[in-house]
């Protein structure tokens, strides 16, 4: 099971998804924190709790982001060079989705700093490249990891080297 800890506005948007408190995710990245960014196309902003790696997909249709998201995960630890074995395990534990509040609110000041980076890289005008933009954001340095490895990238590296 994968819990996702979503904001409001998020949880506003995506009705069909039931939300939960109490459980906890069984994969090995653990819990994910998302929220909507309402570019045009509107997107959708996913970061792990433990390495703070950031996924971009698109938002709409909204109902379907549970099982849209998965599929995206892959694509970025693939870009990322992790282990076919790991990504085939990680999108097994996520056959059930479920939404919670937020609640560290560490990982919901990156989003936004994310989210503000995303913008500054993107320019004006151009449709955003997801894979290649949650690539970039993911060498960008952490606060919450700066006793670790520094940028999501390499405590990913570092969490599949384990």
């Amino acid at each position: 099971m994968l819990v996702v800890h979503a904001t409001k506005k998020l949880r506003d948007r995506v009705k069909a998804i039931p939300v939960q408190t109490s459980e906890t995710s069984t994969t090995q990245l653990g819990d994910w924190y998302a929220t909507a960014v309402f570019w045009r196309p509107q997107v959708c902003l996913f970061v792990n709790e433990l390495t703070v790696l950031p996924v971009l997909l698109p938002l709409a249709p909204a109902a379907t982001l549970a099982e849209r998201f998965p599929a995206a995960l892959g694509d970025v630890l693939a870009a990322h060079n992790a282990d076919a074995g790991f990504i085939a395990a990680e999108l097994a534990e996520m056959r059930e989705l479920c939404l919670a509040k937020t609640s560290n609110r560490s990982v919901v000041g990156m989003m936004n700093e994310f989210t503000f980076l995303a913008e500054a890289h993107l320019g004006t005008g151009t449709q955003p490249d997801l894979l290649g933009l949650s690539v970039r954001l993911a060498g960008t340095p952490c606060g919450p990891l700066y006793k670790r490895h520094v940028s999501p990238d390499r405590e990913l590296a570092a969490l599949l080297a384990q």
